[in-house]
């Protein structure tokens, strides 16, 4: 029965039943279609060029769609949950233990810990190579969707730079033209919602911006946010920083695949 905190449909889809979660999450969709809303509206529908009309349309909602497919990736994914029930005595005893072999349990969710797994209090579970717990994407981020995390931080950063720049140009073309505009708003609320906008932008931007270079620095030098906090890269040998980025994002080596969060590690893309 504690399984069902964190799965649904039968086991097939991983959510965790967290309401601070769940309420960040809907609130990053909210904000996502505000900008949509103003983007569209304000700025690429009354643009006078086709050609930078259908440009910047394709551009902003392709890249939209890749942050919203990755957030999904990281919300929905296992991150690598240890399974509940695995530090019985009985479990124990068939795994044949030398003297002296150190073995870490969990006395929280009762399961034998790999190495670098962290118990989450939030998921209610232990997480293989867990950096973080982010209530953004309402899950961990561990082993199984670190991967798709940092594309979801990536396609942030692009499309509030991109929706910044448009904003820019905006003004810009506004100001060139005296605010003389034939825009099917009164030029006020189109202020309003630009200057909105352009606080997003530039809030998103920068903690998208962050955050992905957080991200891609833990992984090169093969560590995570736990371990850095608790100051336990010490005790391993770190892995070489190409291997550690082909854990993450494929096994193949560098593809445009890694660049898709419809691939995973596991599958060598």
């Amino acid at each position: 029965m504690k399984d069902l905190h964190n799965r649904c449909f039968n086991g097939r889809l991983w959510f965790v039943r967290d309401v601070c979660g769940m309420i960040c999450a809907l609130f990053t969709y909210i904000l996502i279609i505000f900008a949509q809303y103003v983007i569209i509206t304000v700025i690429i529908v009354p643009e006078q060029s086709v050609p930078t009309k259908v440009t910047n349309f394709v551009i902003f909602e392709f890249f939209t769609f890749m942050a919203i497919s990755s957030h999904l990736r990281t919300m929905f994914t296992d991150p690598g949950a240890v399974p509940r029930g695995t530090a019985t005595k009985e479990a124990i005893e068939q795994l044949g233990l030398i003297d002296g072999q150190v073995l870490y349990k969990c006395t929280k969710c009762c399961s034998i810990k790999p190495e670098r797994a962290h118990h989450c209090s939030v998921c209610q579970r232990c997480i293989k190579r867990m950096d973080h717990h982010c209530p953004w994407i309402n899950n961990c981020v561990g082993e199984n969707n670190q991967k798709f995390f940092v594309l979801f931080t990536f396609y942030i950063a692009i499309i509030a730079i991109h929706a910044l720049i448009m904003v820019f140009n905006y003004f810009m073309g506004c100001m060139n033209d005296e605010w003389k505009s034939t825009y099917p708003q009164p030029a006020p609320v189109n202020v309003i919602l630009l200057i909105c906008l352009t606080f997003e932008g530039l809030l998103f931007s920068i903690f998208a911006v962050i955050m992905a270079i957080v991200q891609f620095q833990a992984i090169w030098n093969d560590e995570t946010g736990i371990e850095q906090l608790k100051k336990e890269t010490g005790k391993r040998r770190n892995r070489r920083q190409m291997k550690s980025l082909r854990a993450v994002f494929g096994l193949k080596g560098f593809s445009l695949a890694w660049f898709s969060p419809f691939t995973r590690a596991e599958s060598g893309a």
